[in-house]
């Protein structure tokens, strides 16, 4: 399935699109994801391992399993006082 991504902050800038699709298998999980997004995208793997995920708007892990239609963003966490 293709599976469309949001990127904000650095995972934008790095992208150098605030979208960008992957192709995954049917039985995908955020980490396929993860690791798609590196493959398509290299300049994201300093960053792809602290990536947060969202899936519909909620923080997922890397085994939530992703269904056809749902909407993955990442971002970088937040630090700073």
């Amino acid at each position: 399935m293709n599976v469309s991504v949001q990127l904000f902050a650095r995972a934008r800038d790095l992208a150098g699109s605030e979208r960008v699709s992957v192709d995954v298998p049917d039985d995908a999980t955020v980490g396929d994801v993860r690791a798609a997004l590196v493959r398509e995208y290299p300049a994201l793997e300093p960053i792809a391992s602290s990536l947060l995920v969202a899936v519909d708007a909620d923080y997922a892990t890397d085994s939530k399993r992703l269904e056809q239609g749902q909407v993955v963003a990442c971002f970088p966490p937040v630090s700073g006082g």
